[in-house]
C-alpha cells in the first residue's frame, strides 16, 4: 500500500514573479521551431566554428538615452536563459538597469572580460541591479547559476578598446557551456 502526502506551501508576495499571470504565461510559452542547418557545399569539411564565423549577424546600433534596461529571462527570442537585449552599445557614463523579470537570475561582470580599470559588479539572485559604465570597452557579464547554459550578455561602451582580449577569453570560455556554445561569439560579432 502506498501513501501519498500532499503539502500545501504558503507563497509570500516576494516569491511571485513580477507581472500579471497572463504576462508570466506569455514569457514562459514555447516559441519558434527547430531548424537543422545543412552546410553549403563549400562549407563541407569545415569545423562548425568556422561556419559560424562566416555567418553574418546584424550589427547593433548605439542605444538612445543614458538609461538602459536589460531583462533577465527564462526564455526569449534567442532561446532559454537569456538577457534581453543581449547586446547593447551605449555611451560612456550611461547606466544599465538589470531587471529580475524572471526569478533566480543575476547579473555579474566576468573577470578578465571587462575593460582594464572598470569596476566589477555582481547582483544578488532575483534582485534588480544598476551599473554605471565609466570605462570604454567591451563588458561581458553572466547569470551565475545559468552560465553553463551560456546565459551571458555583452555591452560595448564607446570604442571596443579591449576587443582582442575579450574575443580570446570568449573562445576559451565556450568550452564551459553545456548549451549554446557559440552564443557569446555570436553576440560579440554583433558589435
Amino acid at each position: 500500500m502506498v501513501f501519498c502526502t500532499l503539502a500545501i506551501l504558503s507563497v509570500n508576495a516576494a516569491s511571485v514573479p513580477p507581472g500579471s499571470y497572463d504576462e508570466i504565461d506569455e514569457r514562459l510559452k514555447p516559441f519558434g521551431s527547430v531548424a537543422i542547418a545543412v552546410p553549403a557545399e563549400d562549407e563541407v569539411g569545415q569545423e562548425p566554428a568556422q561556419v559560424a564565423q562566416q555567418a553574418s549577424f546584424e550589427k547593433v546600433g548605439l542605444s538612445e538615452g543614458s538609461e538602459h534596461i536589460v531583462e533577465m529571462l527564462n526564455s526569449g527570442p534567442e532561446g532559454s536563459m537569456v538577457f534581453k537585449p543581449a547586446v547593447l552599445k551605449v555611451s560612456l557614463g550611461d547606466t544599465v538597469h538589470f531587471r529580475a523579470t524572471d526569478l533566480a537570475h543575476n547579473s555579474a561582470a566576468i573577470e578578465g572580460m571587462i575593460p582594464d580599470g572598470a569596476e566589477k559588479w555582481a547582483g544578488l539572485l532575483s534582485t534588480d541591479i544598476s551599473v554605471t559604465l565609466d570605462q570604454e570597452g567591451i563588458y561581458v557579464y553572466q547569470c551565475d547559476p545559468h552560465l553553463v547554459m551560456a546565459m551571458v550578455g555583452v555591452i560595448q561602451v564607446g570604442d571596443a578598446v579591449n576587443r582582442e582580449a575579450v574575443y580570446a577569453s570568449a573562445e576559451a570560455m565556450k568550452e564551459n557551456f553545456a548549451m549554446n556554445p557559440d552564443r557569446l561569439i555570436n553576440y560579440l560579432s554583433q558589435l
